[in-house]
């Protein structure tokens, strides 16, 4: 008779970093590296800003995904039948309360970051400071958490795109501007693409969970559509980019990011289940693609 050997389990060192959720941090690091960009191809930078608004938002994303990864466990979103990756606290590789404590630690240290940005930025940055903080742990958590009442999406699409771009040429600048908007907006596009994708993924799920995304609220179609719009809208900006807002016309470059969209455009428009997960991916590879060109452009 022989038995079936049970899966090895991973070290500690790959459990933390499936907990952190890596391939997810670029969705952190676009929106400060092309605020910054913004900012500096109209003469402002300040190098301290830069690296400090680049942890605090690092911070923030990895205190986002293990709030995300301890409140879905709590709320029995997170099940065997789950068809994303791992998640470390449903799955026992973590203790619950030690993700939680993970998850505060990294809040704390993004405030702690967010001090000198206060200090640069002023009142405007401590409530863009708190606001974020506060979404990130009323995604998944509290009494009315967003991710489960169908505003998972625009809240993404403010505090991850709009607000952290903005915020960063804000930083650097001293003033709102009108161009830091206008390039915020591809950005948030597509980092709330990279949400659709695993709501769409998690849909059948989710729906028995009584979590309520888009994708249950008004069905996989919908869905498959709305990350149409976001990944194409996204490409369709850049000429008002350079028209509208004065930027370099080399800001067409994010278009040579084009490859990588289509196919995860036909993927998405008919794939179910485990499948999305290689959309997943490529969404987040797609961001970053995009994102790195378009700071480019701004700086040609």
């Amino acid at each position: 008779m022989t038995t079936e050997a049970s899966p090895a389990r991973p070290g500690p060192l790959k459990t933390w970093l499936m907990a952190i959720r890596v391939p997810t941090l670029p969705a952190a690091v676009v929106p400060v590296l092309v605020g910054s960009a913004t900012a500096l191809a109209d003469g402002f930078f300040r190098p301290l800003v830069f690296v400090a608004a680049l942890v605090a938002a690092l911070l923030i994303q990895i205190g986002t995904n293990l709030a995300n990864d301890y409140f879905d466990h709590l709320k029995g979103a997170d099940t065997p039948e789950r068809l994303g990756p791992t998640r470390v606290t449903q799955s026992g590789l973590i203790a619950p309360a030690t993700v939680r404590t993970a998850m505060l630690f990294c809040f704390g240290l993004a405030a702690l970051c967010g001090v000198y940005l206060i200090v640069i930025g002023g009142w405007p940055i401590l409530l863009i400071g708190l606001l974020s903080i506060a979404s990130g742990i009323l995604y998944t958590g509290g009494p009315f958490p967003l991710g489960y009442n169908g505003l998972g999406d625009i809240f993404t699409f403010i505090f991850f795109g709009v607000v952290a771009v903005v915020g960063t040429d804000y930083l650097h600048s001293d003033a709102v501007r009108p161009i830091a908007l206008l390039v915020s907006l591809p950005v948030a596009m597509l980092v709330t693409a990279i949400i659709v994708v695993n709501n769409l993924r998690d849909a059948p799920t989710d729906r028995k969970a009584g979590k309520r995304t888009l994708a249950v609220i008004f069905g996989e179609r919908f869905a498959r559509i709305e990350y149409a719009v976001l990944v194409i809208g996204a490409y369709l900006l850049l000429p008002l980019i350079w028209w509208w807002g004065g930027a370099s016309p080399f800001v067409l470059l994010a278009w040579l990011s084009a490859p990588l969209a289509l196919p995860l455009l036909r993927l998405v428009r008919t794939a179910q289940g485990r499948v999305l997960n290689v959309a997943l991916r490529g969404t987040a590879r797609l961001h970053l693609a995009f994102g790195a060109l378009l700071a480019l452009g701004l700086l040609v």
